[in-house]
This record gives structure tokens, C-alpha cells and sequence, in this order.
């Protein structure tokens, strides 16, 4: 499977689009009296943006064997290559354990699709999907992977790889290791030093001195 080139785009997206929102967001200044008294660990965020955070993380949804079966699905979609990590390393499954409290709509689809996956296991192989070794694991994945390939009947798989891929993407990609391996950078000041000489003479241009004197010297900080 293609671990980038399907969700740059989309993820750039997010990314600028939450950048904009928080932008053009207003404040009080008591709302901006509150961001300066967040804790200096959490900074610019609300303190009831705190709050939540603590008090979603301080529970557990997923138990042990749905973790370790996510861990695996995780790895399965999005695997170490030459340049980054997989999804385990790049925290992906704590971000789904996380998700699913932040957003209960997601907790109902994610477990009956995770005991759906060990009943399709069990009734191929007699194990439990985290049971089964890569060769099983990857013939019941490819079974529900394509969803214009797929057998009618595995149309609840299907619908849970989707939305397993999904939150591995989002996991992956808002990860620091994620955005490094999209090589991106958001907005950066940067040191431009007008147009290349090379270029100018072939188009038989030059500038004038005002203009390399306000436009595009930078000596002074080169």
C-alpha cells in the first residue's frame, strides 16, 4: 500500500485549514489572560482544553487484546520503510485509543469491527486475528483492504478497515514523524535574494540600484 502519496494532500489540507481556524478565532481579553496562565507545559492552550485532555486520557476504552489487534492492523497499513518509522512508533495506536474517547460516536464501530475481525479469524484459522501468523493476517486484510474487490459478504470488514485506515492516516500524519516524512514545514520567514543572475540576462534584464538596494540586498544578513 501507497503510505503517502493518497493522503498528502488531504492531510496538507487539514493542517492549513486548522491553522486558519485557530487564526481567524476571537479573544476576550480574559480568554487571553487564561492562555497566558495555562500551565507552562500546555502553552496557548485553554485551560479547559487542558482539562479535557487529562480527563479523556485518564480512562481506558480499548482492553489489551483490542489494542495489540490494533497495533497490528496499524502496522499492516502504514510499515517502516527507508524513510521513517511504522505506525506503532509513531504513536498511532495511543491516538486511536485516544480518538475513540474524545469522539465516542467511533467506540461502537471500532470494537464490533474488532470482534468481527477475530470471529472471521476464528472461523478461517481457529485463532484470534493477533493469534494468526503475517501470512493469515494479510489473507483476511486483503479480503476487506479493496472495497471494490471485496466479496458482498465482507462488507462489515470492509467498513471497519475503512475507517481503521482512516484514523491510522490521521494518526500517522499529525505525528511529528508523520509530518516529517511529508517534508513539511508550514510557514517559514525566509532570505530571498531576487531573481538568479542566470535568469535576469536571459531575458535581458537587470536591476536598477534602488531596487537592489531596497528590494533585494541582504548582505547584512546573509
Amino acid at each position: 500500500m501507497d503510505r503517502r502519496e493518497s493522503f498528502k494532500a488531504i492531510v496538507l489540507g487539514a493542517v492549513s485549514s486548522a491553522i486558519l481556524l485557530e487564526s481567524c478565532g476571537t479573544k476576550t481579553e480574559e480568554n487571553v489572560a487564561e492562555v497566558i496562565e495555562t500551565p507552562a507545559g500546555e502553552p496557548g492552550r485553554m485551560p479547559e482544553e487542558v482539562a479535557h485532555q487529562e480527563a479523556v486520557s485518564s480512562k481506558t476504552f480499548f482492553a489489551e487484546h483490542e489494542m495489540a489487534t490494533i497495533t497490528l492492523l496499524a502496522n499492516i497499513i502504514i510499515p517502516a520503510d527507508e524513510k521513517s518509522g511504522n505506525a506503532e512508533e509513531a504513536g498511532v495506536p495511543e491516538f486511536i485509543e485516544f480518538i475513540v474517547k474524545d469522539k465516542p460516536e467511533f467506540q461502537t464501530p471500532m470494537r464490533s469491527g474488532l470482534k468481527w475481525l477475530d470471529i472471521e479469524c476464528l472461523n478461517r484459522f481457529e485463532k484470534a486475528f493477533k493469534d494468526c501468523d503475517e501470512k493469515q493476517q494479510m489473507q483476511v486484510v486483503d479480503a476487506i483492504a479493496y472495497p471494490q474487490k471485496a466479496a458482498p459478504e465482507m462488507k462489515k470488514g470492509v467498513a471497519f478497515f475503512s475507517l481503521m485506515r482512516n484514523l491510522t492516516a490521521t494518526g500517522f500524519f499529525t505525528s511529528e514523524m508523520g509530518v516529517k516524512d511529508l517534508g513539511y514545514e508550514g510557514n517559514r520567514p525566509n532570505l530571498w535574494k531576487g531573481v538568479p543572475d542566470e535568469v535576469l540576462k536571459e531575458y535581458n534584464l537587470a536591476y536598477t540600484e534602488k531596487e537592489l538596494r531596497e528590494c533585494v540586498r541582504y548582505d547584512d544578513l546573509a
